[in-house]
This record gives structure tokens, C-alpha cells and sequence, in this order.
């Protein structure tokens, strides 16, 4: 006998992680080592269940290689918006290596978006907005769409947006973990120095923000790390950190 079509009514469509989920683990490792953490939780509640979300920056490889040391087998998703610099495609390589990732996904944006919003590639000098949105929001969406929660290395330093950043939040629908959320600079930096990790090329040049190239300039001494990134513009974010409000979700 043929099993009954499955209606709307049965589908299961209930969120595998909720707000409630992230307030309890919050209450549960606010205060904890960042990497037991890490070490508890993807050997327990989200082995299996998330992605590391990268931008091969000037700090990522500060939580690369926390997650490496726990499971190499961890995916890590990277962007490429196909406006990055040539050095961070190169130090993405060159650092994914030498932790020994597993799993490194690569997402583009999609060519048919590009074909109708942005043919001739100069969106980011007049929409910088939609031009994020197409390259980076569009392509990450496709590449959480397996996973239950995602990680984040943004740290509450980095800009004023930034500073009440907790260590779990719920992002459409997601989990998402910011474990660096409370480190400052002196403990990247220490960190760094005592595993000896290689830095982004374009650090040591005045780049401690590096995004796409043509939205990215150096920092002058005494800026905020972040104010490289889309100067002249009222833009802070690229959009992957803001959930959008009902309404005005992007028609991709």
C-alpha cells in the first residue's frame, strides 16, 4: 500500500536551534576558555552540525586554528566575492594547508545574479549595499543551507556595532557562535606569537581589515580597525552580520 502524500501540516519545520537555545548556552559558557568551548561543543551538541564561516583575514587564523585543533574535519566555508585581493586567495590556501582542513568550501556568487545586477562588475563603487548582498549575503546563504549553525570570527573590539556581541546568537534561523566575541587585541596577538601562526601579507602594509579590494584602504594610525573598510560610505557591515527585517529580505 502507498504511503499517504505528506501534507504541509506534517512537516516537520520546527528550528533545530532557538532563542532559548542560545540564552542557555550563553548561561553555559560565558566565562568558559574559548578553546574547552570549542572542545565541548563540537564533540558534542554541534559535531556534525556546523560550518566555520571564514574570511581568511588579518585575525582568522586565530580561530582556524582553535577549530583545527578540536577537528580538522570541520567545513569552512569561504566567499569568494571574485573582488577579493590575490594575497587573501593566496593566504587562504597557504593557511587552510597548514592547519589541515578537511573541508574547505569555496561558494561564488552566482553568475546569473551577476549577469542582471552587475554585468559590467562596478556595483561596489555606487551600490556597495546590493553589491555585498549578491557576493557575499546570496553565496553564503547556499552554503549554510546543510548546517544547523555556523561560526563567526567577529570580536567586540572591532567596531562600535560590535561591542555588545554575545557568544551565541540566533541568525535565520541558525545558531551562530562568535567564541572571540570578548578577546581584545593583546590576546590575538599573544595567541598568535605562541602557536606561530602566519599573518595575512597585507597586515604588515596597513591593512588590519581586509575585505574586497576595491572596498578596502589602508587604516591610518589612531582609526578604528574596520574604518579601511568601505571609507566614505555609511557602511560598516557587509551584510552576512545583519539579519534583515521582514520585509526587506533581498529578491536575489
Amino acid at each position: 500500500m502507498a504511503e499517504p502524500a505528506r501534507t504541509l501540516d506534517m512537516i516537520d519545520v520546527t528550528p533545530a536551534f532557538t532563542q532559548a537555545d542560545a540564552d542557555a548556552f550563553n548561561a553555559r559558557y560565558t566565562g568558559m576558555p574559548t578553546e574547552d568551548m570549542l572542545a565541548e561543543l563540537l564533540a558534542g551538541p554541534l559535531k556534525d552540525r556546523v560550518a566555520a564561516v571564514s574570511s581568511f583575514g588579518s585575525e582568522s587564523a586565530v580561530l582556524l586554528h582553535m577549530i583545527a585543533s578540536v577537528d580538522r574535519d570541520v567545513p569552512v566555508i569561504f566567499t569568494n566575492t571574485q573582488k577579493m585581493f590575490g594575497e587573501t586567495l593566496a593566504y587562504r590556501d597557504e593557511l587552510a594547508e597548514r592547519l589541515g582542513f578537511t573541508d574547505l568550501r569555496v561558494y561564488r556568487p552566482d553568475p546569473r545574479i551577476l549577469a542582471a545586477r552587475d554585468d559590467k562588475g562596478l556595483r561596489w563603487s555606487y551600490d556597495p549595499d546590493g553589491c555585498c548582498e549578491i557576493r557575499k549575503v546570496e553565496p553564503l546563504r547556499r552554503a549554510l543551507v546543510p548546517f544547523d549553525a555556523w561560526i563567526s570570527g567577529r570580536k567586540g573590539f572591532q567596531a562600535n556595532t560590535r561591542k555588545a556581541l554575545p557568544l551565541f546568537e540566533m541568525d535565520e534561523g541558525r545558531l551562530k557562535l562568535n567564541p572571540l566575541a570578548g578577546w581584545d587585541k593583546t590576546a590575538l596577538e599573544g595567541y598568535f606569537e605562541a602557536h606561530k601562526l602566519p599573518r595575512h601579507p597585507l597586515e604588515a602594509e596597513g591593512y588590519p581589515s581586509i575585505g574586497c579590494a576595491p572596498c578596502t584602504s589602508k587604516v591610518l594610525p589612531g582609526e578604528d580597525p574596520r574604518a579601511g573598510r568601505w571609507r566614505g560610505w555609511d557602511k560598516v557591515e557587509c551584510g552576512i552580520h545583519v539579519t534583515p527585517k521582514p520585509g526587506e529580505e533581498p529578491a536575489f
